[in-house]
């Protein structure tokens, strides 16, 4: 079977190089591009020297002509970067996009959160947001994939399922995530230069996060009506990593075994998705360097209320794996290939 020619660009941030650590190994890829900007004329493993060993083109920038000779670009770029390659698809080209621009329905959305215009809008409904666990086959009728936020991720796996069946209240849901820096990009050294990465916790975001509009659009296709939540990121001192902790209240006559049940029937035939015991305590490390989401329902004082704990490694499951699992199930490979 002759290998997918493949195109990264953004491809020496944090996101591109683990993309890239993943798509060396994956035995249906041919990595033919690898674009950058003030990267131009390198090699990739001057960013990550495990990539040395590998036979990989220099860092090139990007034009519109490589398109004919590729079949899948990936786009790790900021937010924005990719809806003017978007513009230029060919009728071979499949686009996955690692950043924001294809997570929103509406392009007032995107306006509104991103703080910019959407300069594909033509595109928005030629395209998905996949979060594989709930997309599946339907990918593969769409050639430009939005792949979910990481904070989304971790977020929208445990409550989507529980929402679906009605088993929580959605007035007051709250939630607490904590992630590692590496989330802010290679860009969180200058941000941050005044601040301790390695030594302090830091709350950001707290009013107007653009994942807030992500995680209430995805959420209204299953309950169709608003939930009214409170999502607040944390910047914590470790490089990867996320753990989420939702607070949610129960409907009357439901159990937190009807919770752990709920959750173990969506996930039954997940690969990635795990649900662990009832209170069960996780950490990242549990999940770090995997496309594993693992999943833990915890009791409270109180018998209507519950803790839900989630985690993921934001650089795989909630970036660059994800992106793999999607392209997997766009090209009908085995969905864990190289995850």
């Amino acid at each position: 079977m002759p290998k997918l020619n493949v195109l990264v660009a953004g491809s020496t941030g944090f996101i591109g190089v683990q993309l890239i650590k993943l798509l060396v190994k994956h035995n249906r890829v041919n990595i033919k591009y690898l674009c950058g900007n003030s990267s131009v004329g390198k090699n990739i493993s001057q960013f990550e020297k495990s990539l040395k060993k590998y036979k990989l083109p220099k860092i090139v920038k990007f034009k519109n002509s490589y398109l004919k000779d590729i079949d899948l670009i990936f786009t790790a770029l900021p937010n924005g970067g990719a809806h003017d390659i978007s513009n230029h698809l060919l009728k071979n080209n499949t686009l996955i996009d690692l950043a924001g621009d294809f997570r929103l329905n509406k392009a007032s959305d995107y306006l509104k959160w991103y703080k910019q215009k959407h300069r594909s809008i033509k595109n928005i409904k030629k395209s998905i947001y996949s979060l594989p666990e709930f997309t599946g086959q339907d990918v593969k009728k769409y050639k430009i994939i939005g792949c979910p936020g990481c904070y989304p991720t971790s977020i929208l796996l445990p409550l989507i399922p529980l929402l679906k069946k009605n088993l929580i209240k959605t007035d007051n849901i709250i939630i607490d995530s904590k992630s590692g820096y590496s989330g802010a990009g290679r860009g969180v050294y200058k941000k941050y230069k005044n601040k301790n990465l390695n030594g302090s916790l830091s709350a950001y975001g707290v009013r107007f996060h653009k994942h807030n509009s992500e995680i209430q659009q995805e959420i209204m296709k299953y309950t169709k009506k608003k939930i009214f939540f409170n999502f607040t990121p944390h910047l914590t001192p470790m490089f990867r990593g996320i753990l989420s902790t939702i607070y949610l209240n129960i409907k009357k006559g439901v159990s937190v075994n009807d919770l752990e049940k709920t959750l173990k029937d969506e996930y039954l035939k997940s690969r990635f998705v795990k649900i662990l015991k009832i209170d069960s305590l996780i950490s990242t490390n549990d999940v770090i360097n995997t496309n594993n989401c693992s999943i833990s329902i915890c009791k409270t004082k109180y018998k209507n209320k519950v803790i839900i704990l989630s985690v993921i490694d934001n650089l795989i499951k909630g970036g660059a794996g994800q992106a793999i699992q999607n392209m997997n199930l766009k090209y009908n490979f085995p969905e864990n290939i190289k995850l």
